[in-house]
Parts: C-alpha cells; sequence; structure tokens
C-alpha cells in the first residue's frame, strides 16, 4: 500500500512539474541592444512616408545643458521666418531691446526705449522674425529686417587662394526677409540669458518672445510658400529630404541650413558650392550647387 501510494505521488508531480516549469519560463521579450538613436530630420527619409506631415517634435529624452548644434538649427529652421502679430511697440536701431529671460518684462524701459528711437514695429502690425544670431549667453532676434542695419563687409569675403576652397562665413545663409523689408528698418530683440543658452525647442523660443509677438493663429511662412511649388518639391520639403533641381531656399526649407559651406570652381570656370551637412567619419551629407541650383547630393558613409 506504501508502495502503490509513492508511485501515485510521484507521478502526480511529475505530470504537474512538467507543463508548470515551461508556463513559469519567461516569454523571450529581451529588448533589442543594438544601438539606436535620434537622428536629424534631413536623414529620416523611409519611403513608406510615416510621419511626413507632421510638425516636428520635440527632443526626446534627457535634455542637454546647452544649445547643440542640431538644436540650434531646429531653431533656426522653425522660427526664423516665421510671421506673429506684434502685441507691444518695439524699437528701431541697433540698440534694440534686451529682454532678461528669467526676469519678466520691464515695460518702462522698452517704452523709454521706443520713445528714445521710435519705434520700428508698432502694436497690431503683423511682422515677420528674419533672421536669428547666437551668442554665449544671448539670442538675437531680428524683426521685419532687424535695426542692425546690413552685414559687415567681413561677414561677406570669400578668398581662394591657389585654387583651394575656403569657408565662408555663415551669416551669409541668414535670411533678410522677403521683399520690402530692408535690414536695419526693423527692430532686434536680445534674449539674455544669465548662463549659457540652454537646450530649446521652437516652441519654447516662441514662448520667450510672448511678451512681444504673438504666434498663435498665424499661418506659418513655409506653408504659405509651399503651396506654389511643383508637386514634386513640395513633396520632398514635406519629407525632408534634398532633391537636385531645387535652390538654396528650398534646401533650407527642405533639411535646414548647413553646418559648413566650400565653395570653389569646376575646370569649366563654374560657380560650385557644397553644403555640408554633419562632421565625417559621422554620417555626412553633401549637397552640391552648381550656380542656383542642386546638382547633386551624396552621402557618406552610405
Amino acid at each position: 500500500m506504501n508502495a502503490t501510494a509513492l508511485f501515485l505521488t510521484f507521478l502526480l508531480l511529475l505530470a504537474a512539474d512538467i507543463p508548470r516549469a515551461t508556463r513559469l519560463r519567461p516569454a523571450d521579450s529581451s529588448p533589442n541592444t543594438e544601438f539606436s538613436h535620434t537622428e536629424l530630420p534631413l536623414f529620416s527619409t523611409g519611403p513608406d512616408g510615416e510621419g511626413q506631415n507632421q510638425a516636428p517634435a520635440a527632443p526626446q529624452g534627457p535634455r542637454k545643458p546647452t544649445l547643440q548644434p542640431n538644436t540650434k538649427l531646429e531653431l533656426i529652421r522653425y522660427v526664423s521666418g516665421e510671421f506673429a502679430k506684434a502685441t507691444k511697440a518695439l524699437p528701431a536701431g541697433k540698440e534694440g531691446f534686451l529682454l532678461y529671460v528669467e526676469k519678466p518684462l520691464n515695460q518702462e524701459l522698452l517704452d523709454r526705449a521706443v520713445a528714445t528711437h521710435g519705434a520700428a514695429v508698432h502694436a497690431g502690425d503683423q511682422v515677420q522674425i528674419t533672421k536669428l544670431d547666437f551668442r554665449d549667453h544671448t539670442i538675437i532676434v531680428d524683426v521685419n529686417g532687424g535695426g542692425r542695419g546690413k552685414k559687415r563687409l567681413m561677414d561677406r569675403v570669400h578668398i581662394e587662394m591657389g585654387g583651394m576652397p575656403t569657408m565662408r562665413s555663415s551669416t551669409d545663409a541668414q535670411q533678410t526677409g522677403p521683399p520690402g523689408l530692408q535690414p536695419g528698418a526693423g527692430s532686434t530683440v536680445y534674449l539674455e540669458f544669465n548662463k549659457t543658452i540652454p537646450d530649446l525647442t521652437p516652441d519654447e523660443l516662441k514662448k520667450m518672445l510672448a511678451p512681444f509677438l504673438d504666434f498663435t493663429r498665424q499661418r506659418s511662412a513655409s506653408v504659405q510658400w509651399i503651396d506654389t511649388l511643383p508637386t514634386d518639391i513640395r513633396k520632398a520639403i514635406q519629407e525632408r529630404v534634398a532633391k537636385v533641381g531645387m535652390d538654396r531656399e528650398m534646401v533650407v526649407a527642405a533639411i535646414g541650413k548647413p553646418g559648413h559651406k566650400v565653395r570653389e570652381r569646376d575646370s569649366e570656370g563654374n560657380d560650385i558650392e557644397d553644403w555640408i551637412y554633419g562632421t565625417p567619419p559621422d554620417r555626412t551629407l553633401f549637397v552640391r550647387f552648381t550656380g542656383d541650383k542642386v546638382t547633386s547630393i551624396k552621402q557618406f558613409p552610405q
């Protein structure tokens, strides 16, 4: 009797243990350990078109303590050129108006600046952000051409020695505004930080300008302009890719401003300009202009 009981007990334990061991084994859900990272929009060119026609999303993950090069390009791309409605008068002249980001607007100082230098912008005017410059602790925002006048001659000088191309100042790619907005005829706002400029999203920069400018209910400048473009060019801009045949304005709308530019001449004497996105040996995009149009696009590594 005892032997029979022991035998039956053994069978019950065996039948219960084997399938349970299988059920208790965790599913193979180990995360993919392949390295992944967020790319700049200019490289997100998936053929399935996912994410097209969507507003740029804020960067994910921990924010950097200082403004990053790719973030700076995002600010230039999505803020420079945008329209807004002025909620306060802004002064003319190169001194513009200084706003400490961490402090509320000093209305008395603003009124004094407008009274001293005159109003380049009046409350209720529709205005356009025409240029962004970045210093260690300051973002300089030109409105309607800014109040700082034309660029210095040295910002536009390009010298070639021995046929070797030289880098040009990045300021020559900055916008001066649409026709009718002359540099120096508008106003300039200086956003001053008490430390190095932090990493910002375009929306955060617009909020900092909210004491002067209202961006709500204003149609994006890029949307107004893009509606006039050929279908293939419009599609490329929406997909954030450069395309042969584009001009410089179209390329900036599609993939932003380049980190570097190089100019040279080919064997036939044609002016060639390469716009370089990225830094070798990392993935780097070369967009070549012959005259005013893109004639080749190369990416390394492939």
